[in-house]
């Protein structure tokens, strides 16, 4: 029996189906993108042409060398655009917004730090910070899942007599509902009343690419012109608040999801095998050994007598 243990032709499937479902998607997204950034570049340029003959004094030199300079700025958050000079980057209330997607790790890259000093502070804070974001999570899902998940389980497999692994695809179902309702569905129809170039679906895409942790930075709240500085001020900090919110509450139902029974057979097919810890190895050798030499005892001195009466 040299063959792979079953758990092993289960990991290599597990391989291959993860490799042929990134090569699907990049066959998907490169079939639905292309035909649209073709057109949009075409768009571009027709505009640059356009506009460089209309502005004859201008060269084409100058122009890309102002549209590079606007592009660089743009990619740390800065724009020239006059609806967006009202809203700075770096106060509180978006450096609270920054902080909280650095230590949840979705980095939107809408806004970087400008300084070298930034740049420093933002790797030392983020070594320290998102391990200690991690420790704050799982204490935080420990501790709701006792009273999200555990108990009512039991108490409804104690109460009616249900089979408990029926109980609990039934409370996980719910509460997976219940979270896409609450943080998904009705956030992103917030939004989209909110923020008036996003419809409900952009609004949809925002929530969950925030809530999966993925941060494209396609779309950021306050972006958009804010007649008043106190409306960008808390659009950031109540979506400060709802990442990390929400951030638990995925964590929540995922570790219901993970809790399940059938879910559990599922990962040990992929699973090696767990060995025996040495020290463990080492007691029960132990412990034989001493068993072995009690039970075997009178003969051992006998057998000691006798050599030493046969080779004095």
């Amino acid at each position: 029996s040299g063959g792979l243990v079953p758990s092993t032709w289960y990991f290599l499937s597990l391989v291959l189906g993860y490799l042929l479902y990134l090569i699907f998607g990049a066959v998907v997204f490169s079939s639905v993108e292309l035909p649209y950034e073709d057109l949009l570049r075409q768009e571009l340029r027709a505009i640059k042409k356009q506009f460089l003959q209309d502005n004859e004094c201008l060269s084409e030199e100058r122009l890309e060398r102002f549209l590079q300079k606007a592009l660089e700025a743009s990619n740390y958050g800065v724009s020239i655009l006059n609806n967006a000079s009202a809203n700075w980057n770096w106060d509180f209330t978006s450096a609270l917004f920054f902080a909280s997607t650095v230590l949840s790790t979705t980095g939107y890259g809408h806004t970087a730090p400008l300084s070298d000093g930034g740049k420093a502070f933002c790797i030392i804070y983020s070594v320290i910070g998102i391990p200690f974001t991690l420790l704050f999570l799982t204490a935080v899902v420990q501790r709701i899942m006792v009273f999200s998940t555990r108990r009512p389980i039991m108490y409804i497999h104690r109460r009616w007599g249900l089979s408990k692994p029926l109980v609990a695809i039934v409370h996980a179902t719910l509460l997976a509902m219940v979270a896409v309702s609450c943080f998904f569905l009705i956030p992103a129809a917030i939004f989209s009343a909110l923020e008036e170039n996003w419809n409900f679906l952009e609004s949809f895409y925002f929530c969950f690419i925030s809530l999966s942790t993925i941060g494209l930075g396609d779309y950021v709240p306050g972006e958009h012109y804010y007649s008043h500085l106190t409306t960008h001020s808390l659009c950031l900090f109540v979506s400060s608040v709802y990442l990390i919110l929400g951030l638990i509450v995925m964590l929540v139902v995922l570790e219901t999801f993970c809790e399940l029974q059938q879910l559990k057979q599922l990962r040990k097919m992929f699973y090696l095998k767990k060995e025996k810890p040495q020290d463990r190895l080492a007691i029960l050798e132990h412990d034989h050994l001493s068993f072995t030499t009690v039970i075997f005892h009178p003969a051992s001195q006998w057998y000691s007598t006798f050599l030493a009466c046969t080779y004095p």
